[in-house]
C-alpha cells in the first residue's frame, strides 16, 4: 500500500513514516502545508534508515493535498487544525477513501497535574472530523495511545495495542493490516466509530499517570 500522513513533519508523524518504511512493504509520502518541509523531513527518514544499513520502503514529501493519491490517509495535525486543512486540500480529494485519526484532544491542568479529553460536541475528535469528510470517506482511529516520545526512536520496539474502530470493516482490516506491519505493534478490532472516545480519553490518562509517578513513555496493553 501506499500511505500519505498529512501534516506529518512532527516527530510523531516523521517517527510513523520511518517504521511504516523499515517494514519495507509499504511506501509513504510526507504532507506539509509547506512542501519544502516535507521533502526535508522525508529526507531524514531515508537518511535514517541509510545509516542502518536496512532495506526500506521509498518515503517522499510533498503538500498536504498529495497525501490524498495514497491508499490509506493518515490525520497527524492539532485537532483544531484538521477543518482548514481539510478544506484547504478539498474535501472531495477524500471521496472513497480510508482515513486514520490519531488525534487525542487534550487540556492541561498544570497546578493538578493531570490531562483531561477535550471533548468536542460530537464526543471525539474522530466523530467531528467524520462530519468534515464527505459521506464516502471511510474513518477509523489508529495509533492514538502509542507513546509520543518513542516512534522516532527506532533501536526501540513499539509492543502496544492498538485499538482500531471504524464503521466501515474493510477499512478496519487495512488499517489493521499496515498496524500489524509497524513494529511489533497488536492491532485491536475496537468496534464502531463511537467508541473513539474512549480511545482518545486513554491517552491523557496514560500521560497523567506518567506526570505522577516517575513514568515514562506509558503505553496500553491488551493481554
Amino acid at each position: 500500500m501506499k500511505v500519505g500522513i498529512i501534516g506529518g513533519t512532527g516527530n510523531i508523524g516523521e517517527g510513523l513514516a520511518r517504521r511504516i518504511c523499515i517494514s519495507g512493504k509499504h511506501d509513504v509520502i510526507i504532507g506539509s502545508r509547506d512542501p519544502a518541509k516535507a521533502e526535508t523531513a522525508a529526507g531524514g527518514v531515508t537518511e535514517a534508515l541509510s545509516e542502518r544499513g536496512v532495506g526500506f520502503s521509498a518515503c517522499s514529501g510533498g503538500a498536504n493535498a498529495d497525501c490524498c493519491d495514497a491508499d490509506i490517509i493518515i490525520l497527524s495535525l492539532p485537532f483544531d487544525k484538521i477543518e482548514s486543512t481539510i478544506e484547504a486540500i478539498g474535501k472531495e480529494k477524500f471521496e472513497n477513501k480510508v482515513v486514520v485519526s490519531l488525534i487525542n484532544p487534550m487540556l492541561r491542568y498544570p497546578e493538578e497535574k493531570c490531562f483531561l479529553h477535550d471533548s468536542p460536541a460530537e464526543t471525539s475528535a474522530a466523530l467531528a472530523i467524520k462530519k468534515m469528510l464527505p459521506e464516502s470517506a471511510k474513518l477509523t482511529t489508529g495509533f492514538n495511545n502509542v507513546a509520543a516520545g518513542k516512534w522516532m526512536r527506532l533501536d526501540e520496539e513499539l509492543d502496544y495495542s492498538v485499538v482500531v474502530c471504524g464503521d466501515d470493516k474493510d477499512a478496519k482490516d487495512t488499517v489493521r493490516e499496515l498496524v500489524a506491519d509497524v513494529s511489533k505493534l497488536q492491532p485491536l478490532d475496537g468496534g464502531p466509530l463511537k467508541m473513539s472516545n474512549i480511545v482518545e480519553s486513554i491517552t491523557p490518562l496514560v500521560i497523567t499517570l506518567a506526570m505522577n509517578n516517575g513514568l515514562k513513555d506509558v503505553g496500553v496493553y491488551f493481554r
